[in-house]
């Protein structure tokens, strides 16, 4: 009997929430300009806005990650992409600073639920071998649902206005969970669709989503969960800058039209794509340790030299390279939560994606007060991105997820004991 293929459409629903989910992320990144205009904000109130979505984003990402293990993902993940999608919309009706940071507070609250429970998703749907290579698609996919973001935003914000182009976005949620709702269950097994040759296959990924040696504190008390928060956490206080003030930078530092700045706007999130793809098909004979390392390496002296160049054109090109290297570690960085977690996998996933929110939070704000104080010292945020590369890097040479791996396969196939038969 050949196994069915419902697992595959699993994956279809994960990369498109996935994508929708960095649109609506970028999108404000090209309505600044627009935005800053009709509300009458500087640069300060425009990094608090861009900051505001990571700060809710960071502080309910355990929440939502540990509801996710407990109540099922279905339960979970419906109702945040409605409250966020909502709240993208309504973030077009905004009239002033205050009510605009309103809406990205509880738009970054809906998805401060999205990555840990599509983490689950994937960890329960996936047999290990095809784990990796999903999330580097997924990953990819949303760098490149980002890269391709600012001209297509830049174009409906042309077209009708910043106000309706973030309710045409939001409307993309709706649909997406009422799709969603009817297809997708917590447990293959309760799938109609679902034949006994596929559920034989993905019996481990059950296995590994249900059980877990130790209750939910080893999240904290994991030395690997805190290498695993560290190096994310720098990873994104350089990828942040792709999507809040690299238009702004590309402008001022380089005197850029709006459009082509966001014509340069695309190249960083769509070498990430690659990157995100490269690092899931790479074999697995090959270290995932030596792989993150490498690219953190490489992200750091690519960054650097962006400051020596004079070249707007070879500035981000060497940028978008660097991102590239960096999201060779995206696929390695989820799966890692995956070994790690288990059955708290959303729970770990949540504690990672948290501190980058945190991380997230502070790059643009503390970008927009470095501008505003009237040095436009953009090389000073550039040597902060690189010295944020290097501390990852360390993190990796401690970090080993194959060892981990390999540990859990070791685990997984000892017989049970009496006491859990």
């Amino acid at each position: 009997m050949k196994p069915t293929r419902v697992r595959y459409g699993v994956v279809i629903f994960a990369l498109t929430l996935a994508m929708l989910a960095y649109i609506q992320r970028v999108a404000i990144s090209q309505a600044a300009a627009p935005m800053s205009a009709d509300l009458s904000l500087d640069k300060a109130q425009m990094g608090w806005v861009f900051g505001v979505f990571a700060l809710a984003y960071a502080f309910l990402e355990i929440p939502m990650g540990a509801l996710g293990d407990k109540f099922g993902v279905r339960r979970v993940l419906a109702p945040l992409v409605l409250i966020w999608s909502a709240f993208t919309a309504l973030t077009g009706a905004a009239w002033n600073f205050t009510s605009l940071i309103i809406m990205r507070l509880i738009f970054g609250a809906g998805e401060a639920g999205c990555f840990p429970n599509l983490t689950k998703v994937l960890s329960v749907w996936l047999p290990r071998n095809e784990r990796v290579r999903a999330q580097g698609l997924m990953w990819a996919c949303t760098r490149w649902a980002g890269a391709a973001t600012p001209p297509i935003a830049l174009l409906i914000i042309t077209a009708i206005g910043w106000r309706w182009g973030f309710a045409f976005f939001g409307f993309i949620g709706f649909v997406w969970v009422v799709a969603f709702w009817f297809f997708y269950k917590d447990d293959p097994a309760t799938h109609e669709k679902v034949n006994k040759a596929e559920l034989d296959l993905l019996e481990g990924s059950r296995s590994l989503a249900n059980n877990s040696p130790g209750g939910w504190q080893k999240v904290f008390t994991d030395i690997n969960v805190l290498l695993l928060v560290i190096q994310y956490a720098f990873f994104s206080f350089v990828w942040y800058f792709y999507v809040t003030w690299l238009p702004t930078y590309m402008i001022e530092a380089w005197g850029l039209t709006m459009a082509q700045a966001a014509g340069f706007s695309v190249l960083p999130l769509l070498f990430g794509g690659f990157g995100s793809l490269v690092s899931g098909a790479i074999p697995a004979r090959i270290p995932r340790r030596a792989i993150a390392l490498f690219g953190f390496i490489a992200t750091a002296f690519l960054l650097f030299a962006v400051t020596k160049v004079e070249s707007a054109v070879l500035a981000i090109v060497m940028m978008a390279t660097a991102s590239f290297f960096s999201d060779l570690t995206m696929p390695i960085s989820w799966n890692t939560c995956i070994e790690i977690g288990r059955k708290y996998t959303a729970t770990v996933a949540a504690t990672m994606n948290m501190f980058s929110g945190i991380m997230g939070f502070a790059a643009p704000v503390l970008g927009g007060y470095i501008l505003v104080s009237g040095t436009g010292n953009w090389n000073g945020l550039i040597y902060m991105m690189v010295g944020a590369a290097c501390i990852s890097a360390v993190c990796w040479i401690f970090l080993d997820p194959d060892k981990i791996a390999a540990k859990n396969a070791a685990m997984d196939e000892q017989p049970a004991s009496p006491t859990e038969a």
